[in-house]
């Protein structure tokens, strides 16, 4: 979904989309009419307002219409194909991309058959990854260091494919584009497997907008280092919450997850798995978006080790065994924790091999006093030391929008506020809050701690939050 600033559409539209029962509006289209209608009756928009709330749901029901293949076709009247996008023809702006191949080139066979593949399977104007020459990128300004990449904030001069016009028959750019790059290490040293997860984490965040979008790859020309190019968001979900979180009820706390959970379900319907879900992997800018799929951790990984944010890591990946999708559930559910306290999990904790143990022997974040019941238990599911009692994303998806739709109709009861909040355990320096190599030898088979450990465990910390009521 396209967001735009203007807080009141985009509020609007966040109501439109909370409001869904997939129970009732159970296709593409039921779901696009339930939207307008409720832009249509918002009484908060202007008339000028309501224009562009639904220009954004038509080119969101565009980009769902091909995706999930729904909907009447029709002849485009440019190319006699048929097509199934409403506002442009898929077919023309894949032939537009094709015919532009021999314009351009990263002088790498790979990266360039990476790109042209995405591009082939372009399903919206405003989604495309490309190659990006480096002197169409100016303002390169050194940001931090991530786990594995350093981050720079950009100008894109160009910018990105916005539109498509069918007057000129060609791609319309957006302009100057504030971008963030990133810059891959050991590249060079990138197997088969790893080229294989790039292209199709490439094909995800340009097919799905609710993954940060990646518009393409880019090369310094003085040291030869690739280097991603991705959207400059607001702020990640750990800052967001340090700032607001003393402001949210749990009605909007319980929409941060179905946001998040909403989004790990369009990279699991894509058959991938996340790998390295944490706070500051969740980026914001209006709405949450998930950033850094798998492939943007170190492309030369030791085989013994494990590359993560280590109190998100689930329990079976820390004693190293294979990442599966109920690795990125048992995150979701460490995400849930942090989203209902607003502070890091283990953020008093060194991220160390007894951390790891504790991990591994069922530790879990302590539960915040007043955590709805239904949240509660559907967090606890999720982080069950034995993957297989986890629930797989689409029955994690389905019950927490029921959670979600219940509190929007106000027919659960608010917790009551907890005025003795204490932040002195929570102080921590962020170096120990971002993804790394870790390698943990000796480590037992995971399993679930019980109330007396998880007591003596937090039996001298202090932990009193206050969550505001609705």
């Amino acid at each position: 979904m396209s967001y735009v600033k203007n807080q009141s559409i985009n509020s609007a539209l966040s109501r439109s989309f909370a409001l869904i029962d997939y129970n009732i509006h159970n296709d593409v289209h039921k779901r696009y009419e339930f939207r307008k209608q409720m832009v249509l009756n918002d009484e908060s928009l202007t008339k000028n307002e309501k224009s562009e709330a639904i220009r954004i749901l038509t080119k969101n029901y565009d980009l769902n219409r091909l995706i999930f293949n729904e909907g009447t076709k029709r002849i485009c009247e440019s190319c006699a194909q048929e097509c199934l996008a409403i506002t442009y023809c898929e077919h023309c702006v894949r032939n537009y991309l094709k015919v532009n191949f021999s314009n351009w080139s990263s002088g790498n066979d790979n990266i360039d058959n990476l790109l042209r593949e995405c591009q082939m399977k372009t399903i919206t104007p405003y989604l495309i990854p490309e190659w990006i020459p480096y002197n169409n990128i100016k303002n390169i300004k050194y940001l931090a260091k991530g786990g594995f990449s350093d981050i720079y904030t950009a100008t894109w001069i160009d910018g990105y494919f916005m539109e498509w016009d069918y007057k000129e028959q060609r791609l319309k750019r957006f302009g100057d584009q504030s971008v963030v790059l990133k810059k891959l290490r050991n590249v060079e040293n990138a197997n088969h497997s790893w080229l294989e997860e790039a292209s199709s984490h490439l094909t995800i965040s340009n097919k799905w907008p609710e993954v940060v979008q990646c518009y393409g790859l880019t090369q310094d020309p003085s040291n030869g280092n690739y280097m991603l190019v991705m959207n400059e968001l607001d702020t990640d979900l750990r800052k967001y919450l340090q700032q607001n979180h003393n402001q949210h009820t749990w009605k909007e706390k319980i929409q941060i997850a179905v946001n998040i959970i909403d989004a790990l379900s369009k990279i699991h319907n894509e058959n991938a798995i996340h790998r390295d879900l944490h706070s500051g992997n969740i980026l914001f800018k209006d709405k949450f978006f998930l950033s850094d799929l798998g492939f943007c951790g170190p492309a030369d990984k030791p085989l013994k080790s494990i590359y993560g944010n280590l109190p998100y890591i689930a329990p079976e990946v820390i004693i190293r065994k294979e990442q599966t999708y109920k690795s990125d559930i048992y995150s979701i559910a460490i995400l849930m924790w942090e989203i209902s306290s607003g502070y890091p999990p283990f953020s008093n904790y060194e991220h160390d091999y007894n951390l790891a143990v504790n991990i591994v022997n069922g530790i879990r974040p302590k539960i915040i006093p007043g955590t709805p019941l239904e949240y509660k238990n559907l967090m606890i599911q999720c982080w069950d030391a034995n993957p297989s009692k986890r629930p797989d994303i689409f029955t994690l998806w389905r019950k927490i929008r029921e959670i979600n739709l219940s509190y929007q109709n106000e027919s659960l009861t608010q917790p009551e506020e907890n005025n003795n909040f204490d932040k002195e355990n929570y102080t921590k320096s962020d170096k120990l809050f971002t993804s790394k190599l870790h390698q943990f030898d000796n480590l037992p088979e995971p399993r679930n701690a019980t109330e007396e450990e998880q007591e003596a465990f937090y039996s001298n910390q202090s932990y009193n939050f206050h969550i505001p009521n609705s």
